[in-house]
């Protein structure tokens, strides 16, 4: 989930040859955000990296979580403040990486305890993000006005990883649930920014910000099935 890009002329005011070109790479670079993902990772996996990271991690979930949401935050953050395509570029490398990482204790421990879960959670993330793609773009509303509860759903979402930290509460699937819900309203936002807010010259951080809320949902969604397995 992306903060709403406005400092600059957006490209809805641009002509639609331009508006069209714009939006297509940034699915296109969606696309190869996610492909390059699946690729980390099956390095991490064939290397037995994700292993070595797994273990010490599988006391410590919340912690995980917890760093997976900053990484987000703050890749995403780095993006929309660098000016150059470059290095924005470099930024989406670095968040893809730190992604990957961060997701494959959660990866390995799903394909071990539950085989073929991580198939069926990745085909409901990407059947759902569609959908929701398609909703934004065929009603051409603008969901900016979700801003607020995203930021505010967001800081909840922080403060309640750390109290259960504290307090060594392990959230269930209704948890998960609800944030499913929460990534399915980022989607929805960061379609929308891509159609309305963002300028033609940031297309980079526009993918990085669908990527990420698409990643979001497909964490929980894996959390979700897990949990009831």
């Amino acid at each position: 989930m992306q903060e709403q890009v406005n400092y600059l002329a957006p490209v809805a005011e641009d002509s639609l040859e331009n508006r069209s070109e714009f939006i297509w790479k940034c699915y296109a670079h969606v696309v190869g955000a996610i492909l390059a993902f699946v690729a980390v990772e099956a390095y991490l996996f064939q290397s037995g990296i994700a292993e070595r990271i797994a273990i010490p991690m599988l006391g410590n979930w919340l912690m995980v979580l917890g760093a997976f949401m900053l990484v987000g935050w703050g890749a995403s953050h780095a993006a929309h403040r660098v000016k150059s395509t470059a290095a924005q570029y470099g930024a989406f490398a670095v968040f893809i990486v730190a992604e990957a990482l961060v997701f494959a204790p959660l990866l390995f421990v799903a394909n071990y305890k539950v085989p073929g879960v991580i198939d069926t959670a990745a085909g409901i993330t990407i059947m759902g993000s569609v959908a929701l793609i398609a909703t934004a773009m065929i009603t051409r509303k603008d969901f900016s006005f979700l801003r607020g509860m995203l930021v505010f759903g967001g800081m909840l979402v922080l403060g309640f990883i750390v109290v259960s930290i504290l307090v060594g509460y392990q959230p269930g699937s209704w948890f998960a649930l609800g944030m499913i819900g929460f990534a399915g309203a980022a989607v929805l936002y960061d379609t929308s920014n891509i159609m309305f807010h963002y300028p033609k010259d940031r297309y980079v951080a526009a993918a990085m910000g669908l990527f990420a809320s698409i990643a979001l949902m497909f964490w929980y969604v894996l959390m979700f099935l897990m949990n009831r397995d």
